[in-house]
């Protein structure tokens, strides 16, 4: 990949859609990890407002860190970089407290881990509609297209996506290009949606090299048969998600009346 190319394109294309919206600026929601690092950046670097916004909910002290190192070295290098902290533990806590009893299982887990994403989403929103700016997506292509490893009106609620034409490796390779902190480059991917130490790579049972593989071999038309015994177990995993997590990828379905109905 020639990064220099593939920065200045995507910065070119943030600044040209940013002028044709006639909107002031980006928001962009900073975790701590590689891809909103390299989504922050890359908006920075447009010229326009850019405001990262933090939100932690039970998170990490690792992850926190991460996110201050990175807003912080931002700040110096671009005086269009602002940045906000809004702590959503309590508001979760207050949501979960709303809801009627049910007993613990993985599905509420899951529900509860998607109600983070789902905050989150809702406070860049208001943070965009007061700043007349347009939320900045931080997916790649194998979570966005490949794998659905996102939560749908969390943060795959966006107003566009910088970064989701590159596989995750190209990210960490441009994110390398353009200096994002070394803690970041070096941490291990995580959606730090559970409160804990879990992985993307636990979540999904194989690893984002595994899975670029897998999405290049559907692509060229192979099947699990094709491979040995790990690559075969890799290659099923992506093909389940990429199966079950199609309502993520495609448009929303409309029920289209017959014209002589109406």
């Amino acid at each position: 990949m020639n990064t220099e190319k593939v920065a200045f394109h995507i910065i070119s294309w943030l600044k040209d859609y940013a002028e044709k919206s006639k909107v002031k600026g980006f928001v962009v929601g900073v975790s701590g990890g590689i891809d909103s690092a390299l989504a922050s950046t890359l908006c920075a670097k447009t010229g326009f407002p850019t405001l990262c916004v933090e939100m932690p909910i039970h998170q990490a002290e690792s992850q926190v860190n991460r996110a201050e190192e990175h807003i912080k070295q931002l700040k110096k290098q671009f005086s269009n970089v602002s940045e906000v902290r809004v702590n959503l533990t309590s508001t979760f806590e207050d949501f979960k407290n709303m809801l009627p009893p049910i007993a613990s299982s993985d599905a509420v887990n899951l529900s509860l881990a998607n109600t983070r994403a789902r905050l989150r989403m809702t406070t860049l929103y208001y943070f965009a509609s007061l700043y007349s700016s347009l939320v900045a997506g931080t997916g790649n292509k194998v979570e966005d297209f490949g794998v659905g490893f996102y939560t749908k009106y969390g943060d795959g609620g966006v107003d566009l996506s910088p970064i989701a034409d590159l596989m995750k490796s190209e990210v960490y390779e441009l994110a390398a290009y353009l200096n994002v902190p070394n803690s970041i480059q070096e941490a291990q991917p995580t959606d730090g949606l559970f409160g804990d130490s879990r992985t993307d790579e636990d979540q999904i049972g194989a690893s984002y090299d595994e899975l670029e593989w897998a999405m290049q071999m559907q692509n060229e038309g192979k099947t699990a048969n094709d491979f040995s015994e790990r690559q075969q177990e890799a290659f099923k995993i992506y093909e389940r998600l990429n199966k079950i997590n199609q309502h993520k990828m495609i448009p929303i379905p409309v029920c289209e009346i017959p014209a002589e109905f109406k």
